[in-house]
């Protein structure tokens, strides 16, 4: 019997004990200003909007380095998360969350950032190998062919615009093609 459910915290946050069992990859679905304690909350699909990911200062540094200081491109990335013990608040080590690797980046990054006050570290995070799910191939075929209805259509933009997993290039081309039939009309 797997007993990871019950030791997971009763929180409206994603905290570092979610992490005693090891790192987890998680998929960000939503970057939204949190308070002025928390200031980003990141919603995840492994997670979802009950639980978003409220990053330290260390990461969001991390992040901004990595990925940009626009948030709203966030979405749909990678990242894997695990818990630091050696994380310190009010002088004790009191363990926290924090990124070994980001997906959409091409090589390692390394970040040189506080530990205490006067003293910082390097922290390297290293890429994150992302596999694509296919995009069935009936539906890449209608588009491909020209076969979509005007109903078919709509739900074909939809669906692009909903894939977080899926090939960027083979998204560009079926979006291009669906323009390209509907003469920019989308």
């Amino acid at each position: 019997m797997d007993l990871t459910d019950t030791i997971a915290p009763r929180s409206d946050q994603l905290n570092a004990e979610d992490l005693l069992t090891g790192p987890r990859t998680v998929t960000v679905t939503k970057v939204a200003r949190g308070s002025a304690e928390q200031p980003v909350n990141i919603d995840t699909a492994e997670f979802g909007p009950g639980r978003p990911f409220k990053p330290s200062k260390t990461v969001r540094r991390i992040l901004v380095a990595a990925w940009g200081a626009e948030a709203s491109e966030y979405v749909g990335r990678k990242m894997r998360l695990y818990r630091d013990p050696s994380v310190r608040f009010g002088g004790q080590d009191v363990g926290g969350i924090r990124v070994s690797h980001l997906s959409h980046i091409d090589k390692p990054i390394t970040v040189a950032l506080t530990v205490t006050r006067g003293k910082r570290a390097p922290h390297t995070v290293e890429p994150l190998a992302v596999y694509y799910a296919p995009i069935p191939e009936s539906f890449a075929d209608k588009v491909r062919t020209g076969g979509l209805t005007d109903e078919d259509r709509q739900k074909a933009i939809a669906y692009l615009g909903k894939l977080t997993n899926a090939d960027p290039a083979e998204v560009a081309e079926l979006r291009a093609l669906m323009e390209e039939a509907t003469d920019g009309e989308q």
